[in-house]
């Protein structure tokens, strides 16, 4: 497996890829949470394409987009806005490796996440990497997630 930055914005085919696996591994999510009203399950390309995020993607031998990370920073936060890994390369260890590569770039900042509550997986990969809940809010009726924090060792 590759991790390379990549910037959908410029790339309409690469967009179109990735959009696709977005709403594939969202609709997974929605399937675990019971509720399909989780907000990147609905974007459209024209809304990806615009969405003012860094990217890195995850490719197989073949150049396949199998998995891709999303993030904000400032000079004293990482803030994952999201993760998605193709339905068919789940339990490969493609979501891990791109959490892996936005914490190293993160560096000793506060690095920030969240997921459906009942999202399980998810949860179980983020404490894997030491975050900790920060909460959980209601973001639309009957919608919840829960807030994560992770603050670097002094180590790190």
């Amino acid at each position: 497996m590759e991790i390379a930055e990549i910037e959908p914005g410029g790339d309409e085919l690469l967009a179109r890829t990735l959009l696709s696996l977005q709403r594939a591994a969202y609709a997974v999510e929605a399937s675990i949470i019971g509720d399909d009203r989780i907000p990147p399950l609905h974007e459209t390309l024209d809304g990806l394409r615009a969405t003012p995020l860094r990217w890195l993607g995850a490719f197989d031998d073949g150049r396949r987009l199998v998995g891709a990370i999303a993030w904000s920073e400032d000079h004293a936060e990482v803030d994952i806005d999201r993760l998605v890994v193709d339905p068919a390369s789940h339990r490969q260890g493609v979501g891990r490796a791109l959490v892996r590569e936005v914490l190293a770039l993160a560096g000793h900042r506060r690095t920030i996440v969240a997921t459906g509550r009942a999202n399980l997986p998810a949860r179980a990969l983020y404490e894997s990497f030491g975050f900790v809940p920060a909460g959980e809010s209601e973001v639309i009726p009957r919608l919840w997630i829960a807030r994560y924090v992770r603050h670097p060792s002094p180590i790190e």
